[in-house]
């Protein structure tokens, strides 16, 4: 895939290197993740933050390796931290002054230069397990030196802090590996390897308040303490050109070859890029991109999605509307199959789980639309498979659960989701929350949107739609489903067009509609089946681009209306209070996309303006979380990436609209970034 690089004009300004963050995932839930000058910033920071139970109960277990070089009288610390003094004061570990390289091709690498010594440190993980692979390439051109590594240790749930009082630990040395034990979970075991070295007992057991940046940004708790209780010193004699192995696991067996690790690793992603056969970079970097969100859930035996890193689980709206780009975009037709079952299973009086929470405790069905965009799901699966068995599959799995779904919707189901005489959905009463706009802070309600939702009834038409396509496939009476079509369409055109704004109200209540200009009309423009005229369409996707479009995403409402809160920062309050209220959103960009080509079509001109709405994307990449794409952006320029550093939807909507809307009617340059 493409190379991501940074050099020493990026690296040695602290302040600025530390909003460019790094992530590697392992399949199973648990992830990697740090700044790219190795100074952690976030409670979710770390080299192991493991999965108990996956793909959930994530655990920061390792946090880091700090490295130190002595060579005669010259010492070179290469520790990079930020951390609080006993006054409150701010200070720095400047260890990256060492750092002559960062780069990010699906592994990490750090290269630094320290006297005659040159380190290159590369990142991996043993996929499907909870071992991370740490790859020290050494070369000394000068006099005998040491290196001296000193592992950080924790254990404490991914999104808290902990104290040196927390920080309990049986520990025993063997060979060459550390073992601890945490009093609190006897149960599991966090091993520390190296493949050669002396270890020896730490004078000083904790690394103590590490200051955290981005916590600090979003006025959380910004301390966190780590264990130190062992160093390792590696002889670098003069002229040795060397490799170390270093593993950090919570597992029984792990490989202690850190470079046969990554080199599987290096194979594992070169079979996804060329099963999914693109050949630019845009559309190869968004593949590996891809990959992070695909985990494995033990409680079903079957593969799903996370939503977000680094805290987000498996949530059914966000999985849905992401699936096309994650996984058929890619030509993973069987986890697709696998993904499109877990939920199946799942579906409780007509509704598809909105999240899997972390405590392993019973489904959450709070939403309207989670259900609808299966629809679609199932849809683009067999748009882009097609085969019988394919058909088969879904007549005999899925099959019955839409029927299920369109049956509860028509006769009303939870949260107040029921279809009117006017053939509409209505959803939501009170304190609900079922659209995607779901913020709730206690007992107030930023976007209620109760009533019937612009996309939720979009989504309705096209559920209906692919029903009748599914039941004339199936042999079976589609009239039902065609019927009831078209006296949604007639209803939807009547109630929801503003025709003195041009533009799709967000919510009609009654004959009443919110005319708050917002993002969710694009989905009666980008759906496979559609209810507007021409006319209307073009109107919609001009608006849309005019007054919401800002590069990456586009904003939740416009920038003229009083709700609007420009920019997405402070405590959780502040930013709950923005997060609808003008926060642009990287998944809308898909349809936007798709909507800009239903409307404009496929000639030259067209697919060329088309492929330019991505480059922003593409200068996205280098910033934030390298090679992926956030979850949220701010309304105001620059629009600062903000909340999750990498959003399921946002690369899984990019990839699909890039390579169904964009590939197959231009020639893309193999390096078009």
């Amino acid at each position: 895939m493409k190379t991501f690089s940074f050099t020493p004009d990026v690296l040695s300004n602290f302040p600025e290197a530390i909003k460019r963050e790094w992530v590697l995932t392992n399949g199973i839930g648990g992830y990697a993740g740090s700044s790219i000058i190795g100074a952690h910033t976030r409670k979710h920071h770390g080299y192991l933050i493991a999965s108990l139970h996956p793909p959930v109960e994530r655990y920061v277990v390792f946090s880091k390796v700090n490295e130190c070089i002595r060579q005669g009288a010259d010492a070179y610390d290469l520790t990079t931290r930020q951390w609080e003094a006993a006054d409150g004061s701010t200070h720095y570990e400047e260890g990256q002054k060492y750092l002559t390289s960062f780069s990010y091709d699906g592994l990490v690498h750090f290269t630094y230069k320290a006297g005659d010594i040159t380190i290159t440190k590369t990142l991996a993980f043993e996929h499907g397990k909870n071992t991370i692979a740490i790859g020290y390439e050494l070369e000394n051109t000068g006099a005998d030196a040491t290196l001296t590594l000193t592992p950080l240790f924790n254990y404490r749930v991914h999104s808290d802090g902990s104290t040196p009082e927390d920080l309990v630990f049986d520990v025993t040395q063997d060979a060459q590996t550390l073992s601890l034990t945490p009093s609190a979970n006897p149960d599991i075991t966090i091993r520390f390897f190296a493949s050669e070295g002396n270890f020896q007992k730490n004078e000083t057991i904790y690394e103590t308040n590490m200051q955290l940046q981005t916590e600090i940004n979003v006025e959380a708790d910004c301390i966190d303490n780590n264990f130190t209780p062992y160093q390792v010193a590696v002889s670098l004699p003069a002229g040795c050109h060397k490799k170390l192995s270093v593993i950090g696991c919570i597992e029984a067996d792990w490989c202690m070859d850190a470079f046969q690790t990554i080199r599987s690793e290096y194979d594992r992603l070169d079979a996804l890029e060329k099963q999914a056969g693109y050949t630019d970079d845009f559309s190869k970097a968004l593949v590996v991109a891809a990959d992070q969100f695909l985990a494995y859930r033990q409680s079903t035996g079957l593969m799903t999605v996370l939503a977000g890193l680094p805290w987000f689980t498996d949530w059914g709206r966000d999985t849905m509307i992401a699936l096309t780009g994650l996984t058929l975009a890619t030509k993973r037709f069987d986890m697709t199959r696998g993904i499109l079952t877990t939920f199946a299973r799942y579906v409780k009086n007509g509704m598809v789980p909105n999240m899997f929470p972390d405590e392993g405790s019973d489904p959450l069905y709070n939403t309207v639309d989670a259900s609808l965009w299966y629809f679609y799901a199932v849809d683009r699966y067999l748009k882009y498979t097609g085969a019988d068995s394919d058909y088969a599959f879904v007549q005999e799995t899925i099959y019955p659960k839409l029927k299920e779904i369109l049956a509860a919707y028509e006769n009303g189901t939870d949260f107040s989701i029921y279809m009117e005489d006017d053939c509409l959905i209505h959803a939501g009463s009170g304190l609900d929350q079922v659209t995607w706009m779901d913020v709730r802070v206690g007992d107030w309600v930023a976007t209620p949107r109760h009533g019937k939702p612009v996309e939720i009834n979009a989504l309705w038409y096209n559920a209906l739609k692919v029903m009748e396509s599914l039941a004339v496939h199936f042999q079976e009476d589609a009239a039902a489903y065609r019927t009831l079509a078209d006296k949604v369409q007639a209803s939807f055109c009547k109630k929801f067009w503003n025709a003195d704004g041009g533009y799709l109200y967000d919510v009609v209540d009654g004959d009443t509609g919110d005319a708050s200009f917002r993002p969710n009309q694009i989905y009666a423009v980008s759906l496979p089946y559609r209810m507007l005229s021409k006319e209307q369409e073009k109107s919609v996707v001009d608006s849309v681009y005019e007054k919401l479009y800002v590069g990456c995403g586009l904003r939740s409402i416009e920038a003229t209306d009083p709700q609007y809160h420009g920019i997405y920062s402070g405590c959780l309050a502040k930013r709950d209070a923005a997060y609808h209220q003008g926060t642009a959103w990287g998944f809308l960009l898909g349809g936007f996309v798709t909507a800009y080509v239903n409307v404009y079509g496929h000639d030259k001109d067209s697919i060329q303006k088309a492929y330019a709405l991505f480059d922003p994307v593409k200068k996205h990449l280098s910033d934030g979380c390298i090679g992926s794409i956030a979850e949220i952006f701010d309304g105001d320029a620059p629009h600062t990436s903000r909340g999750c550093y990498g959003q399921a939807w946002s690369v899984g909507e990019t990839l699909r609209a890039y390579t169904e809307d964009i590939l197959p009617y231009m020639e893309v340059p193999d390096e078009d970034m």
